[in-house]
């Protein structure tokens, strides 16, 4: 069976733990080559909001770890197939240089990649409260074809800690890849969870 390539990219927003877990949960599945990318500011974050070795684990739990600058990177190119791509998460700096076509990075650029190429895009876009500019920039990437998701928790799963909102968040913006097999997040029946 051929794996499936995923793109995680961590950008310098709160909630570094969403794309360390995503990563994470990727890696678990034995399906998915994740090819992973992480900004100076997401660095800071992570080590600020997770741990100092959470860069490191990321290192290691990627198919292939890309250097934030390095525009020439497989990813780069829409000949370079991949399921999709999560940004988690995605800052409101990343989110206007994606509404925008600004290319200088290779978060962005491989975002672009995705949109040119109608694959899937997952924005976990965090911020609060939002003006007009970040509601205006989400608006702009939905019409191209990317799916925001803005990290809010939900409360039907009946999480017990900050790791249980974390890890549903991360199957979640998994599941909106629509890769194969069953999906990351347990569903809601009607009746209670699957």
């Amino acid at each position: 069976m051929s794996k499936q390539r995923v793109i995680v990219a961590l950008t310098g927003a709160s909630g570094a733990a969403l794309g360390l877990r995503a990563v994470e949960k990727l890696a678990a599945r034995g399906d998915v080559e994740t090819h992973v990318v992480v900004s100076p500011s997401a660095e800071r974050t992570l080590r600020h909001e997770v741990d100092a070795g959470a860069l490191e684990r990321l290192r290691r739990l990627a198919f292939q770890f890309h250097a934030h600058d390095d525009i020439g990177a497989s990813i780069a190119s829409g000949s370079f197939r991949v399921a999709g791509m999560i940004v988690a998460p995605c800052s409101m700096r990343t989110l206007a240089a994606i509404a925008c076509g600004i290319s200088d990075n290779l978060i962005a650029r491989a975002a672009d990649v995705q949109l040119k190429e109608r694959r899937r895009l997952v924005l976990l876009a965090r911020e609060t409260p939002l003006h007009l500019g970040h509601l205006r920039n989400m608006l702009a990437v939905t019409e191209m074809g990317a799916m925001v998701m803005p990290p809010v928790p939900a409360f039907y799963h009946l999480p017990q800690t900050v790791a249980d909102i974390v890890d549903h968040l991360a199957a979640r913006a998994i599941d909106l890849l629509a890769l194969p097999g069953e999906p990351e997040a347990r569903p809601w029946t009607g009746q209670g969870l699957a």
